[in-house]
């Protein structure tokens, strides 16, 4: 049979201790939902208690909707040794399962309590029986237990025989302060199952050495029954592991199951993202924004022929779809695989002239998205940009608080070079005066009336979107079109102006 892991969530508890993390009742409730019912996570730690009012009455609210729903039973929370006031905060609110902190170090144990170990599993013993009485299951937290395991094995088994016999659900085994390693975790993993075969185990690996995932692979490997994770790896400092990595870990490496819709995570992730409002960083596996984005063009070919650049970690599985980055790294088939996307097909000779035209926009964009590929195939494609007749050789725009806007500009008309410059309402306005200057003034020509200007961005709203800007023209009783296409707005209105000059010189 295929093992099976158990997955306990402690996003609403562990997670909320992040510097800056707090959520509300409402968006507790909503998170609570989606792990239990959504996601499908076997157990949710959800609060410690005696935090608060406000906490009481988060807790409460999940505590009804998951009685009302009968998962009561995977809602935990953390309480702690004080002589039944944790107990009677958790029953209070409606809790079921305490999660009971006991120092699973000598040096906790001693420092902290200032106690001997028989002093704390005495103490211990009685919260126990207050929690049991109250109707509480119960699981213990041996806090700082890789210390203990490192410097006062003894003490850690002395505690751990002492309570084997009471009724305990799991001994959930934190590294409290992320000292582990892979190596260490799977030592003390595999030698706490064989000496305790009969009892379950947890473990909950914090990232300082960013080795969470590592670590809780290592314990499941070596055989621990459940491990903990935060959604994004929300925790106190670095934080703790990474529950889509830790699903993707065990289910693919490990091959081992648990009950976690994979489809869902992606979803999970951003609601705790924008709840939480701390970003998911875009290299993040699994859930960050770029790890399904191919960037150079020789994937997209190995892609294309064979799938040459896949591996188990498809995009499909989280809920997410693969994408082909558009830059200056792009070749045709990074633009082709964005064109079946969106179902255009483009010959040869249409494809390198869009080729073209992004690598040179990459040099200005941090990324050409798929929404901005229709602007620039219709801007290529209606428009030849190679200008032949009408040449803009440089140009220079200034704004200045209190003075007019002005431009300077060099142009070459039909070989012959003219310098000539104006002052407008605007940037564009003092480069378009500046343009009727050479052609009323210095060329005695005709100079085309602007009837319409529009400006208009791909959606999506980011501030790096390319600007499109589309300018009707009437010249000698004929109207027309042109469009520029630019991140910067100004110099858009400009590549349309001189698609407009060249334009003129064949009516």
């Amino acid at each position: 049979m295929e093992r099976k892991v158990e997955i306990m969530d402690t996003t609403l508890r562990d997670g909320e201790q992040t510097s800056g993390v707090s959520f509300s009742a409402q968006e507790k409730l909503s998170i609570a939902r989606m792990l239990l019912d959504v996601l499908k996570v076997n157990r949710i730690e959800i609060a410690s208690a005696r935090v608060s009012e406000g906490e009481r009455e988060a807790v409460k609210q999940v505590c009804e909707w998951a009685l009302h729903r009968g998962e009561i039973a995977k809602v935990e929370i953390l309480g702690f040794i004080d002589n039944g006031v944790s107990v009677k905060w958790i029953t209070e609110t409606g809790g079921k399962v305490v999660n009971m902190l006991c120092k699973g170090s000598l040096l906790h144990c001693r420092e902290q309590l200032h106690k001997t170990a028989e002093e704390h599993i005495a103490d211990i013993k009685r919260e126990i029986a207050i929690a049991r009485a109250a109707g509480l299951e119960v699981n213990v937290y041996l806090e700082d237990w890789s210390n203990g395991m490192k410097d006062s094995r003894e003490y850690v088994y002395t505690l751990i025989d002492a309570l084997s016999d009471e009724k305990i659900n799991r001994f959930m085994l934190p590294d409290t302060l992320g000292i582990l390693n892979p190596y260490n975790t799977f030592e003390y993993s595999k030698e706490i199952i064989k000496r305790y075969p009969s009892l379950r185990f947890d473990f909950h690996a914090h990232n300082d050495y960013d080795l969470a995932v590592a670590n809780t692979y290592a314990a499941t490997l070596a055989g621990i029954q459940g491990v903990h994770c935060t959604v994004n790896g929300l925790g106190e400092r670095a934080g703790n592991a990474t529950l889509s990595s830790v699903v993707a870990v065990l289910h693919d490496h490990l091959h081992l199951h648990t009950d976690i819709k994979e489809e869902k995570i992606n979803q999970v992730s951003r609601m705790v993202e924008s709840y939480s409002g701390i970003r998911i960083p875009t290299n993040k596996p699994v859930i960050g924004e770029h790890v399904f984005t191919q960037c150079a063009g020789i994937h997209a070919d190995g892609d294309s022929k064979a799938n040459l650049y896949y591996n188990d970690l498809l995009p499909e599985r989280f809920g997410r779809t693969r994408e082909y980055a558009l830059g200056k790294t792009s070749g045709k088939a990074n633009i082709r695989k964005n064109l079946e996307a969106l179902g255009i097909e483009l010959d040869d000779a249409s494809m390198r002239k869009v080729t073209d035209r992004i690598i040179a926009l990459g040099d200005k964009k941090e990324i050409v998205t798929q929404e901005d590929l229709p602007y620039i195939i219709s801007d290529v494609l209606k428009h030849d940009t190679e200008q032949h007749k009408i040449k803009l050789l440089n140009f220079s725009l200034a704004i200045a608080k209190g003075l007019r806007p002005g431009a300077i500009i060099k142009l070459e008309v039909n070989g012959e070079v003219y310098e000539q410059g104006a002052t407008g309402d605007g940037q564009y306005d003092a480069f378009v005066r500046a343009v009727r200057r050479i052609y009323k003034v210095m060329l005695q020509r005709t100079f085309p009336t602007l009837l319409d200007y529009t400006v208009t961005i791909p959606p999506g709203g980011r501030t790096d979107a390319l600007v499109q800007t589309v300018i009707t023209w009437n010249y000698n009783g004929h109207t027309f079109k042109t469009r520029g296409l630019d991140v910067d707005q100004t110099y858009a209105a400009i590549q349309a102006t001189m698609k407009m000059l060249n334009q003129i010189e064949d009516l």
